[in-house]
């Protein structure tokens, strides 16, 4: 017994030593993420790319824009931009922690321009003389890369060349968008550095040419594709056409940093005592898992280079959730399997073997959801849908194996023997008092059809509070609660909404602000010493939002009714369709009816309750389909019933779990994400009541309905058709 109390106590001491290291790490490595604008300030442009001569934008102009776009920002010297190419024609630009605004812009929009001049910095060309697209990678005589050009005025070429030959010093210096103050003498050091400086690269004239020359220089070829998109995009006829724009003052990216950071703490917090209240020992080694997993997350989004934003926190959220389920689900499968064997360590083996499946069925759904997300959203959104995937990954690999092998310790020990309430509650063989699960479903369902009927009438009348990026228009959000409406129309502006919050007020207005306009009146505030946030979407990016936002969701379901077939069968799918239409409704419905305001975000949130409660729901399909394969179940209702009540409390569990970092970034957030909470709130709410009174009950309606459909079996050689009716021949 000692030597067993000895490596119990051994064993708790490196736990807990592990506990607190974790949660030293945590701060310093979450510091070293890159934040995203609404976390430190900075801001956002969507730029359409067009061609000048009205010709069609292809994909070798777009990479050449972005080139250009790229090489602008090195020599803006911002740390971590993010430039996203996003369809066909637009380019995203993000650059959190810039201040002179001004600048930037001015410098991101104007027309690339590629000149030769010689060491004294006078014109000598520009890239008229090239081809259009001139410049390519070719090789030496010795097989060393280089750059090819093609000239287009042959003439002018050898003039200068010529020209340049006779010159002292016999260089060509090749530049993209030389300035007045840029000088090749302070500059010749880098020049041809291609991630330094606007110098290009710097060329020996010995003769004049009338034909193709090339660049030779000891360039890697990853060096010379570099500077051919540049030489290119300079003689590329294509503009930049600012369609949505979004700014951040640093104040207010540092005051929702630190209002979500204050509230993930509570949450993580709260989630830490529920379990283990609920789950004593069992209940601190999933805190100690927990910890680990919010941990190696922040880590596997470092790794990544992820820019976190209040969408990618908000997946965590979600992703803490999933991964307290895994726990949770386990701890019922030990408890059942104990009441069965008497052993905690069978139990714990058999517990282990029996729950993975339905963990990863449950996570993959939530997967294909994150997938569709990533493919389909742009900007923030991309950001949330990264944080899930790497959250589900984290899940399985430290909530399902790491989370394993340290119960695993403990249980094998052998300490809990005689003890094994104290490890993990585990209850008694009662017969449990029989709750009518599909009474109150069906009850439930005809509840659910009225609120839908009046609920629609609601929406066709007032619609949805739609916010600018479905509406258009620009946003204008005040570290100050001074400031009046009337001082926002004085300026020329129509204010048709305003919110006054704690410390900030937020004003929308209908003009889509021009670039000139955003910068104007940043300065207007930064004058007074208010910060600012102003965002502005385009009529074109609204269409494209409300497209992605309808595509994301048929290619969700698609996409779920495909794998649910797989792994369980149509009428599972079916039912877990239907049933995720009434979380999402709910939702819409609800926030129709409260005023509250649906943004781009709002998909965001609408997709992650899919993907949380298909997880629900699959969880109670597989205890249903696991029973269904037993050679003694009864009559399908009873079986249905059994089985929700063998999930019963894992499902409020999971759902309370998940509620308290929900309900603590409401309280104690940011109010950017307020609304993306409140969905998250409702559809938890709404996803949890469905799983455990709708989903199941809908199945049980089209397994009736298929059973009672009459059936006819083909005729084979001139046999009579025989028709099976219910209560007469079957």
């Amino acid at each position: 017994m000692k030597k067993k109390r000895g490596k119990f106590l051994f064993y708790t001491i490196l736990i807990v030593g592990f506990m607190l290291a974790t949660s030293y790490l945590i701060k310093p490595l979450f510091e070293r993420i890159s934040f995203g604008l609404d976390l430190q300030g900075g801001f956002e442009i969507l730029y359409q790319v067009e061609s000048l001569d009205g010709r069609e934008v292809t994909q070798d102009m777009l990479m050449a824009t972005y080139k250009t776009i790229s090489k602008r920002i090195d020599v803006l010297g911002v740390s971590e931009p993010s430039i996203l190419i996003e369809g066909n024609t637009k380019i995203r630009v993000q650059l959190a922690g810039v201040q002179e605004e001004e600048v930037a812009r001015n410098l991101l929009s104007k027309a690339a321009s590629l000149t030769f001049r010689d060491t004294k910095d006078q014109l000598l060309m520009t890239s008229q003389v090239l081809k259009e697209g001139g410049a390519s990678l070719s090789y030496d005589s010795f097989g060393k890369p280089v750059v090819s050009l093609k000239i287009k005025d042959k003439e002018t070429f050898f003039e200068v060349t010529k020209k340049v030959s006779q010159m002292p010093n016999n260089s060509i210096v090749i530049w993209l968008d030389f300035e007045e103050g840029d000088s090749y003498e302070k500059e010749k050091n880098l020049c041809g550095s291609l991630g330094h400086s606007k110098c290009l690269s710097v060329a020996r004239v010995n003769q004049g040419f009338a034909s193709d020359v090339i660049i030779e220089g000891n360039f890697k070829t990853e060096e010379v594709k570099n500077l051919v998109d540049l030489i290119n995009s300079g003689s590329l006829p294509t503009k930049l056409s600012e369609i949505s724009s979004k700014t951040v003052s640093a104040s207010l990216g540092a005051d929702s940093l630190r209002q979500t950071i204050v509230a993930g703490i509570i949450g993580v917090l709260c989630i830490i005592v529920f379990m283990i209240f609920l789950y004593r020992f069992a209940g601190f080694l999933a805190s100690v898992s927990i910890l680990f997993y919010t941990l190696f997350t922040f880590f596997l989004f470092y790794l990544l280079q992820g820019v976190l934003t209040l969408p990618g926190i908000a997946a965590l959220v979600i992703g803490i959730g999933m991964a307290i389920d895994s726990c949770v689900i386990l701890f019922a499968r030990i408890k059942e399997e104990f009441l069965k064997e008497k052993n905690l360590i069978k139990a714990f083996q058999a517990g282990s073997k029996h729950s993975f499946g339905t963990i990863m069925d449950s996570n993959i759904t939530t997967l294909l959801v994150a997938v569709i997300l990533f493919i389909f959203g742009e900007s923030s959104i991309k950001g949330f849908a990264t944080m899930l995937m790497i959250s589900i990954f984290t899940t399985l690999l430290v909530m399902v194996f790491f989370h394993r092998f340290l119960m695993g310790l403990f249980v094998k020990n052998n300490f809990f023997e005689g003890r094994e309430s104290f490890f993990l509650p585990l209850g008694s063989k009662k017969n449990r008092k029989e709750f009518l699960f599909m009474k109150v479903g069906k009850h439930f369902f005809r509840f659910v059809l009225l609120f839908f009927f009046l609920g629609t009438i609601f929406l066709w009348k007032n619609g949805l509070s739609l916010g600018i990026d479905f509406k258009g228009g620009s946003m204008i959000t005040l570290n100050s609660t001074e400031v009046e409406k009337k001082e926002i129309e004085d300026r020329g502006y129509t204010v048709y909404d305003s919110e006054r919050l704690d410390q900030s007020i937020v004003f929308k207005i209908e003009e889509v602000l021009e670039k000139d306009e955003i910068v104007a009146l940043s300065n207007y505030f930064k004058e007074k010493n208010i910060g600012s946030d102003i965002g502005v979407v385009s009529n074109l990016v609204k269409k494209e939002l409300i497209r992605n936002a309808f595509f994301s969701l048929m290619i969700a379901s698609i996409g779920m009714v495909f794998y649910i077939t797989i792994r369980f069968q149509f009428t599972f799918a079916l039912a877990s369709i239907l049933t995720l239409f009434h979380d999402v409704y709910v939702i819409i419905l609800l926030f129709s009816f409260f005023k509250l305001e649906v943004t781009s975000i709002f998909v965001a949130a609408i997709l992650s309750i899919i993907g949380y409660s298909i997880n629900d729901t699959i969880v109670i399909f597989d205890r249903i389909r696991e029973n269904l394969q037993r050679k003694d179940h009864k009559e399908l209702s009873s079986l249905i019933e059994k089985s929700i009540g063998e999930t019963f409390f894992r499902s409020i569990v999971t759902t309370i779990t998940t509620l308290f970092p929900v309900v603590s970034l409401i309280i104690f957030g940011t109010h950017e994400i307020i609304n993306f909470n409140i969905a998250l709130l409702i559809g938890l709410l709404a996803g949890n009541l469905s799983s455990l009174f709708l989903a199941s009950y809908l199945f049980l309606c089209f397994e009736k309905r298929k059973k009672n459909k009459p059936k006819k079996e083909k005729e084979e050689d001139g046999e009579v058709t025989e028709v099976l009716i219910k209560g007469i021949n079957s």
